[in-house]
């Protein structure tokens, strides 16, 4: 297999442990229950939902988020650390879950309280010390609580060469000068894990990781990004001027700022994917529902037989994009090399669930302009997906590197 990242593993194992079908059932009854609903009145609304809203404090006494059902991915990161000869199935749960909630409400499903993905970069970097001290909030059954994690920058997205944002060395710590964009719950995270360089021209060399707190000093929320689509999920703006960071908030630089990222990535991305993966199912159950309702599928016309290969063929997609992700997070519970597979369930699991809600909005005409269609929602929805975490198109040269052998020089440093 090109790559020869599953060469010897044996079979892949597609079975789910009681525990994860469990999960599941909850996050199915969440979902229909609360999550849709609330995702679209968030839509209805163009804004989140406030981090003082009744339902975190619901979704903590049923045991979900915080360290449950948000806490999944944060877990398969604990996972890394683990012997080499205990197999986890953290990310397999992940994806199965990631999928789970997205299905109902993806926007929703990014701001239920935990750490997220800035759990990730202190379960892999983080001391005993620093763990235990960071996450102890995240068991709170009272209070949610949020973390965040800033890589992006107005001028470094994918091209994480370009992070400006500047750690200056001072007495007991750093100083961080710059700005970040596009952060998942930053506005509500008691503390986010901001990527900085101590010297731009070192490159990726320069990254180091710095856990800023809420509350510090210099560090601002400046602006809540207006969405097309998710408008659930809350993407913030945030702002550094000499902002201090005491150096217990350091995490080690022990294998470099860039590697650790890459790492999470490897993990992440497939979690990502099966988010698609679960819009793209939701997408791909409503345009079968309506078409069934308008008896678009009756009959020997040449547009019904067209509509029945273009509906087989969403499926299809969507399905392989599934397959994807699952053998992208159970290369990463063996502790194998998984960023190939975990580049390949990113690129193109969005792709997949974006022809199912094309579909949709064919099925539905005219009509598929009105917001009131479910269709429409996750045709905004989706979309974005295709971003975060890298684009399809760096996805796709994280995988020429890979498989063919490309140097770093030849291409932009990527996330």
């Amino acid at each position: 297999m090109p790559g020869g990242t599953l060469s010897g593993t044996g079979v892949i194992d597609l079975s789910l442990d009681e525990k994860t079908r469990a999960l599941r059932e909850m996050a199915r009854w969440l979902g229909r229950e609360q999550l849709r609903p609330l995702g679209i009145e968030c839509d209805e609304r163009h804004a989140p939902l406030p981090p003082d809203h009744p339902f975190f404090t619901t979704v903590l006494e049923l045991g979900v988020g915080g360290r449950g059902l948000a806490g999944i991915a944060g877990d398969a990161q604990a996972a890394e650390g683990a012997s080499p000869a205990r197999t986890s199935k953290a990310a397999r749960r992940t994806v199965v879950i990631a999928e789970e909630i997205a299905y109902w409400d993806r926007g929703m499903a990014t701001t239920l309280p935990g750490p997220g993905l800035g759990g990730a970069p202190v379960a892999l970097l983080g001391t005993e010390e620093q763990k235990e001290r960071l996450f102890a909030p995240f068991s709170d059954r009272k209070k949610p609580h949020w973390a965040a994690f800033a890589m992006s920058e107005p001028g470094a997205g994918s091209d994480v060469a370009r992070i400006r944002t500047l750690a200056r060395e001072v007495e007991g710590g750093f100083e961080l000068t710059g700005e970040k964009m596009f952060i998942s719950n930053g506005a509500r995270a008691d503390w986010a894990v901001v990527w900085a360089t101590i010297d731009p021209a070192l490159g990726r060399e320069g990254h180091r990781a710095f856990v800023v707190e809420r509350g510090t000093p210099g560090f601002t929320v400046t602006r809540i990004e207006q969405k097309m689509g998710l408008a659930a999920a809350e993407l913030a703006s945030l702002s550094f001027e000499a902002a201090f960071v005491p150096d217990r908030n350091v995490l080690p630089a022990r294998e470099g700022g860039f590697k650790a990222a890459m790492r999470t990535f490897d993990i992440t991305r497939p979690m990502v994917g099966a988010m698609a993966v679960g819009i793209g199912q939701a997408a791909f159950d409503e345009t079968l529902r309506l078409a069934r309702e308008s008896g678009l599928l009756t009959g020997g016309a040449a547009a019904t037989v067209r509509l029945r290969d273009k509906l087989a063929r969403a499926r299809r997609l969507v399905d392989h994009a599934r397959l994807l992700c699952w053998r992208a997070a159970w290369l990463a519970d063996l502790k194998r090399p998984n960023s190939v597979e975990a580049s390949m369930a990113k690129a193109y699991a969005p792709r997949a669930a974006l022809e199912a809600a094309s579909l949709g909005m064919e099925v539905l005409g005219a009509a598929g302009a009105r917001s009131d269609r479910l269709v429409e929602k996750l045709f905004r929805d989706v979309k974005v997906l295709d971003i975060v975490e890298g684009t399809g198109e760096i996805q796709r040269l994280a995988m020429a590197r890979k498989l063919l052998g490309f140097s770093s020089e030849a291409a932009p440093e990527i996330t």
